[in-house]
């Protein structure tokens, strides 16, 4: 009975009242390193989709065409909050916490690179691939049904009845050889390297 008369009068006093009624938390602050979901700077997309072909998390970022021109899209579902569309984009079209601050001073950048994989064994040389490639037509716009070509330029051909990757740096990593072949036969993989700046892929 005492224990309870002595909270009883700790509880009533006027200064527990006010500390209990009035108790404040110190403000919420985000440390400078946080990476919250990327938004917009203000500068202008190329659509050069590099923040697409960064991006980890399916289904978290495209580049919609607008009335003000070709502008990045977060969906919020989706992003994990990586930064790695902010690091990739040449144009620092995206900004998240500090990230664009710490590549700039630390000179770093992400560099890309694609290796495209035919699998002779499933391959049968239709061509596809090499017709419905958009670099090949703009190298070669006469390029016959069926892939086979002379011009010793292009990204693929078909060659003795087989896809033959040509020039594998003109790779833009589009992917519409892949979907383009009935059976499966070819796959492009994404390469993505940390470089300084000015350093070249090896």
């Amino acid at each position: 009975m005492k224990s309870v008369l002595y909270y009883i009068k700790e509880f009533a006093r006027r200064e527990w009242f006010s500390k209990f009624f009035t108790a404040r938390t110190a403000p919420l602050e985000s440390p400078p390193y946080f990476r919250d979901f990327p938004v917009l700077s203000g500068k202008t997309c190329t659509h050069s989709l590099f923040c697409m072909m960064a991006c980890p998390a399916p289904g978290a970022i495209d580049v919609l065409r607008t009335p003000q021109g070709w502008q990045p899209r977060i969906h919020k579902g989706h992003c994990i909050r990586c930064g790695l569309c902010v690091e990739a984009c040449p144009n620092g079209v995206l900004t998240s916490g500090r990230i664009l601050d710490s590549t700039g001073r630390d000179g770093t950048a992400l560099s890309f690179s694609f290796k495209i994989r035919v699998d002779p064994e499933l391959c049968m040389g239709c061509g596809n691939c090499a017709v419905a490639c958009p670099v090949n037509k703009v190298i070669d716009t006469q390029m016959s049904h069926g892939g086979r070509a002379s011009n010793e330029g292009l990204l693929l051909r078909v060659n003795e009845g087989k896809c033959l990757v040509v020039h594998e740096e003109k790779c833009t990593g589009c992917k519409t050889c892949e979907h383009h072949c009935p059976n499966e036969a070819i796959t492009v993989a994404r390469l993505l390297e940390a470089v300084q700046a000015g350093e070249e892929m090896q």
